[in-house]
């Protein structure tokens, strides 16, 4: 394994690699990849240098992080998150993480709170049932993952915080109360204030993956920001985006060929059954219901997935 270039996460202690694997593309809400296959392409990532995986609970990937670790002797921090509304079902989204990867702790667990306003008021107990988990040494470090400018800059005061995951990118598609510089400037505020940041969504989950160098180095570039969770689907993202991020360095040939790839959303719209539960689920407000059909506002959609996740049938993916 090459000597890896790391980075201060904030004053958690963590030293992390600028590149973050983002696991949630190999999970059944986007490729559905196998998790022997998910595997591969995490225990590769690891042997290029990269040192934090980011998933989370509703990604259904902690199997794959299983198989991407066995065996594997180098330093690796773990960051998932729990979208609970209680005490209770944080514990067991924890639970089920320690379990399923095969690990006895959790270097980060965030608040999953892309759309919650106010974390501390909507989540105060979950909250408390994470710091009960640190003392415990389940978990090292408390994080909030979030698409809101406001919550950022409540978490940046909020001393049981230590790490966030906060959405920006070039255009500010996706923030949900403000512009890309009002992101960027909270964002340095929270590192100021001590906070690890690692920030996600530089492509607006590959609506900008035309230039992706640019609007990768636009994040990367910003104040604040320690390193960038990306998801990553082959070996070859994998070596070009470690090589740009931690080496500053790129192929021309290779990049030229992974910026002309395309993701779409795809609805199985003759099983669509109209029940609306994707709609609240969007971070984006980039679905909606038109005829007894869930319907993609294409402007809006920033790929995440999450209205797949809450899809009951099944029948939405993003590819």
């Amino acid at each position: 394994m090459p000597a890896q270039k790391l980075v201060q996460l904030g004053d958690t202690g963590l030293m992390i690699s600028r590149l973050v694997f983002g696991a949630l593309p190999m999970g059944p809400l986007q490729a559905n990849l196998p998790p022997e296959e998910g595997g591969e392409l995490i225990r590769h990532a690891l042997e290029c240098g990269v040192n934090l995986i980011d998933t989370a609970e509703l990604y259904g990937t902690y199997q794959h992080l299983n198989r991407g670790l066995r065996g594997f002797t180098g330093k690796v921090h773990i960051a998932s998150k729990t979208h609970a509304a209680t005490a209770d079902d944080a514990r067991k989204h924890v639970e089920r993480a320690l379990r399923e990867i095969d690990v006895d702790f959790l270097d980060i667990v965030h608040i999953h709170g892309a759309r919650l306003a106010d974390p501390f008021i909507e989540r105060a107990a979950v909250l408390a049932e994470l710091v009960r988990m640190k003392e415990e040494g389940l978990i090292r470090h408390i994080g909030l993952s979030s698409h809101y400018i406001c919550a950022l800059e409540k978490a940046a005061v909020q001393p049981e915080i230590e790490v966030l995951h906060p959405l920006i990118n070039s255009t500010g598609m996706g923030i949900l109360d403000g512009s890309r510089e009002q992101m960027a400037a909270a964002i340095a505020r929270c590192a100021a204030a001590g906070k690890g940041i690692y920030a996600m969504k530089a492509l607006a989950g590959g609506n900008l993956i035309s230039a992706a160098r640019k609007h990768f180095r636009y994040v990367l570039d910003l104040e604040g920001v320690h390193g960038l969770a990306v998801g990553m689907l082959s070996k070859e993202e994998i070596v070009a985006n470690y090589a740009l991020f931690c080496e500053d360095r790129e192929d021309e040939l290779l990049w030229s060929r992974l910026e002309q790839k395309r993701r779409e959303i795809k609805i199985m719209e003759d099983f669509c059954k109209g029940c609306g539960a994707c709609v609240p689920a969007c971070t984006n407000q980039g679905i909606y219901l038109e005829g007894g059909k869930a319907r993609i506002k294409r402007e809006d959609c920033i790929l995440c997935g999450y209205c797949a996740a809450a899809c009951p049938d099944f029948i939405i993916r993003v590819v």
